[in-house]
C-alpha cells in the first residue's frame, strides 16, 4: 500500500462511519452536521423579509461557503470510495457504484443550490433538502442501535399497524358517508358528497379540528360526536401499539448487551486463571 492509499485508509476510516472502529460520530462529521444545522438555519433565517432586506450579500457570501464545504466532502467522499468493501473492488468501478447511490445522490442535492448561484436562483427547497444529510449520518453513528431498535419494531408490528390503517379507512369513509346523508342538502358545498365530507372526517378523526366545516342539525352533531369520539382511540392505536414493540425491543437489545458483557467477563475470568494455573505450573516444575 503506497503513501496516497495509506492517507486515503486514513481518511476513509475518520469520514465513513461504516469504517470507524467507533460507534460516535467523528469530529469531520460532526462539523458536517454542524455546518448542515447552520445552512439551514440561514435558509429558514432568509425567508423573514425583515431579516433577509439589506443582507442578501452576507446570505449568498454564506450560501457559498457552505457549498464549497459540501463540495469538497462530496470530492472527498467520492476519492476514498473503494476504501469502503460495500462499492466492490477496482478504484474506478467502486467510485461509479458510489455515483449513483442514493446517498451520493443526496449530496449532489445539496450542492445544487450553489451552482444554481450562477443563474440568480437558489431554491430554499432544495436547501431544506440537506437536512436528509443528517439522517444518513446519523444512521451510522451512535443512533444507529436506535434506528434498527425502530426498524424491527415498525417490522414486528406491521400487521397491527396495518389493521389500524384499515380501521382508520373504514372510519373515515363510514363517517364522511354519515355526514354527507345527514347534511349533504343543508351544506352542499362542504357535505354535498362523501369526498367533501372526507376532509372534515380526516380532520375530526385526527384531533385536529381546523374548524373550517361542522354539522349543524343534530343528527350530523350526534354523528360528528361519535366520530370525535372514535378519533380518540383511533389516534391511541398505534401509539401504543409502537410504544410497547419500542420498549419491548429497546429491552431485549438491553438483555442482550448483557449476555454479551457477561460472556466477555467470563472468557477474561477463564484466560486469566489459565495464565494462573500455567505459571503455577511452570513455578512448581522448576522447584522440581
Amino acid at each position: 500500500m503506497g503513501p496516497a492509499n495509506s492517507l486515503r485508509a486514513r481518511i476513509a476510516h475518520s469520514l465513513d462511519p461504516e469504517l470507524s472502529p467507533g460507534r460516535s460520530l467523528s469530529w469531520p462529521n460532526r462539523f458536517l452536521v454542524l455546518a448542515i444545522l447552520i445552512a439551514g438555519g440561514l435558509a429558514i433565517i432568509e425567508t423573514e423579509p425583515t431579516i433577509a432586506k439589506g443582507r442578501i450579500q452576507l446570505f449568498a457570501l454564506a450560501e457559498l461557503g457552505f457549498g464549497i464545504v459540501f463540495a469538497i466532502e462530496y470530492l472527498v467522499r467520492l476519492w476514498i470510495a473503494p476504501e469502503n468493501p460495500r462499492w466492490g473492488a477496482g478504484d474506478w468501478r467502486a467510485r461509479a457504484r458510489y455515483i449513483v447511490s442514493p446517498a451520493a445522490l443526496i449530496d449532489i442535492v445539496a450542492i445544487l443550490p450553489t451552482l444554481m448561484m450562477a443563474t440568480g436562483t437558489s431554491p430554499i427547497l432544495l436547501r431544506f433538502f440537506r437536512a436528509i444529510r443528517i439522517l444518513r449520518l446519523a444512521k451510522l453513528g451512535r443512533m444507529s442501535d436506535a434506528w434498527e431498535d425502530l426498524s424491527s419494531s415498525l417490522h414486528e408490528r406491521r400487521h397491527e399497524l396495518a389493521l389500524t390503517l384499515m380501521i382508520a379507512i373504514g372510519l373515515m369513509l363510514v363517517s364522511s358517508t354519515l355526514l354527507w346523508w345527514a347534511e349533504g342538502t343543508i351544506q352542499p358545498e362542504k357535505f354535498g358528497s362523501i369526498p367533501r365530507a372526507l376532509w372534515w372526517s380526516i380532520i375530526t378523526l385526527t384531533t385536529i379540528g381546523y374548524g373550517d366545516s361542522f354539522p349543524v342539525t343534530a343528527l350530523g352533531r350526534f354523528f360528528a360526536g361519535l366520530t370525535a369520539i372514535a378519533g380518540v382511540g383511533l389516534v391511541a392505536m398505534p401509539t401504543g401499539i409502537l410504544a410497547a414493540a419500542f420498549s419491548d425491543t429497546v429491552q431485549r437489545r438491553r438483555e442482550r448487551v448483557r449476555r454479551e458483557q457477561k460472556a466477555a467477563r467470563d472468557t477474561r475470568s477463564s484466560t486469566k486463571s489459565t495464565r494462573v494455573t500455567a505459571a503455577t505450573k511452570r513455578i512448581r516444575k522448576r522447584g522440581n
